[in-house]
């Protein structure tokens, strides 16, 4: 007598969802996409959301990649309820320390001949899928075991000492299902899958139904390369006398030439790479969303793009989710994180450009407050011209190093003309006029302040010399950035004070004889 499963898992009146990665390198873009859409239903209904690690693929298993996962998915703000980290009720949540769970399932299906032993090798499985394409016949296993005892099978080419467990698909096999995105949905018919590899483990199409069901899952969201599969494991919750959960198969996101994004051939895929770019965690979350939802409408009937988890999670509907493949813009995506650049309050995006810039050596581990303060005055000239954290550390490093130790940029020297050394002879005679001392009186302001500086370059370029404003201060800016584009010019010397602006512009200066 085989032993039997676990009883079926207790019903829940909420909903409980879940995503579930394999740690087989850095984590993939869709894994945050369908936490987004399972956490924000989960979220919508007072429901649960369930992390679990499908890590029964050993040959590509990482050691370092759950740890991405939770990273990556934390980043994002997409937090779940139950989870290898943190535990729940129904843990395990790893499946490689849940093997004992699944091999009663396996014992109960061989035994009502639901399944069968496989001893064919890699080799002959192979030489049989070439003859059938060779051949045009449909592509599946065989059954060249079913039916055969280990040593019936054992007198036959291709055998293997240590079988796999097969399915047997019945001919009537149930080929259609709703889906809650796509409505009534047909599947092709499945071949004989393996449902117990050779080293014990189970794979994905046994593995997913069991923790589904003992882990009370109410909902399976996941990409649409699974629906030819759905067949299958609607055939094993019935052969295991199971309620089966509600399918959503959400479109798969894909590259401008419409192919499926993935990580060998777009860094995009990868979600760490977004972090290492400089993108916001929230902007992520709000592309993803519009990636296969539509945006809400504003009052006036516009398309209102720009929007929090907690609004999207408030209005979902998965009849809303679009079913056709979204292309993965990644310019339209940078203008989005340039709008949540420029939504953040100045501290907080100088918080958030610390790091960058330490990764650059603009700043140290250990600033000082001097710098610290200084990093909020330069954030407040460049939040506006940049749409990417990484963008920053060129337009900061000026305001942190020596007067003398940055270099001039080729197109910065290349677009000065022949009255450049006059431009900067001019400048240095009318700032050495701007006082930088303050009166005396208690709070008062040193009056090298952006205007007062402007005011004298331009009664000194512009007017004194006749150079219209558009070509007057490109020698100050290369001076005092090193750059052909800066920050804005005057606020940036008031940040620099007068000694180091002088030191630069006579820099400079000399430099060009």
């Amino acid at each position: 007598m085989s032993e039997q499963p676990a009883t079926p898992a207790p019903t829940s009146t909420s909903p409980r969802l879940r995503v579930a990665p394999s740690p087989t390198g850095d984590p993939h873009v869709g894994t945050a996409y369908m936490s987004l859409f399972n956490l924000a239903f989960a979220r919508q209904q007072d429901g649960k959301f369930v992390l679990r690690i499908e890590d029964t693929d050993r040959t590509r298993f990482r050691e370092d990649s759950e740890q991405q996962v939770f990273d990556t998915l934390h980043w994002l703000g997409l937090d779940w309820d139950e989870g290898p980290d943190i535990g729940g009720p129904y843990a395990p949540y790893r499946q490689s320390e849940r093997l004992d769970t699944y091999r009663p399932y396996v014992e109960r299906l061989l035994a009502e001949g639901k399944a069968y032993h496989c001893w064919c090798t890699p080799e002959r499985l192979a030489q049989m899928r070439e003859i059938q394409q060779k051949t045009k016949q449909p592509t599946g296993y065989d059954r060249l075991c079913y039916g055969k005892t280990r040593e019936e099978r054992a007198e036959l080419p291709g055998f293997s000492e240590t079988p796999v467990v097969r399915m047997l698909i019945p001919d009537d096999v149930e080929l259609t299902f709703e889906d809650l995105i796509r409505g009534r949905v047909s599947a092709p018919r499945p071949d004989d899958q393996v449902i117990l590899k050779a080293d014990g483990f189970p794979t994905y199409h046994l593995a997913v139904v069991v923790d589904d069901h003992e882990m009370g899952i109410t909902h399976v969201v996941r990409g649409e390369e699974w629906i030819s599969s759905t067949p299958k494991h609607i055939l094993l919750y019935q052969w295991f006398g199971l309620e089966p959960p509600k399918w959503a198969h959400m479109p798969l996101l894909r590259n401008t030439d419409k192919s499926k994004i993935s990580k060998r051939k777009n860094p995009a895929a990868r979600l760490t790479w977004f972090r290492e770019q400089g993108y916001l965690p929230e902007a992520l979350v709000n592309f993803l969303a519009l990636l296969a939802y539509p945006p809400a409408q504003g009052a006036e009937g516009e398309d209102v793009e720009v929007f929090t988890f907690d609004e999207f999670s408030k209005d979902f509907d998965w009849r809303k989710v679009n079913p056709v493949g979204p292309i993965f813009d990644l310019k339209k995506f940078e203008w989005l994180n340039g709008v949540y650049v420029r939504k953040l309050s100045v501290d907080e995006l100088a918080s958030r450009l610390l790091p960058y810039l330490e990764a650059e050596g603009v700043l140290s581990g250990n600033s000082s407050l001097g710098e610290l303060a200084r990093l909020r005055k330069v954030t407040e000239l460049i939040q506006t011209r940049m749409a990417l954290l990484t963008e920053a550390a060129p337009l900061v490093r000026p305001f942190f190093v020596g007067d003398d130790e940055f270099e001039y940029a080729e197109d910065a020297l290349g677009q000065l003309k022949e009255d450049a050394p006059a431009v900067l002879d001019a400048a240095i005679s009318a700032l050495g006029d701007v006082s930088d001392e303050r009166s005396g009186v208690l709070g008062s302001e040193s009056a090298w302040q952006a205007a007062a500086i402007e005011a004298a370059l331009r009664s000194a370029i512009v007017e004194g010399m006749g150079i219209k404003p558009k070509f007057a201060f490109g020698p100050l800016r290369t001076a005092v950035s090193g750059a052909r584009v800066s920050p804005p010019l005057f606020e940036s010397m008031e940040i620099l004070g007068k000694t180091a602006t002088l030191n630069r512009l006579q820099r400079l200066r000399d430099h060009l004889g």
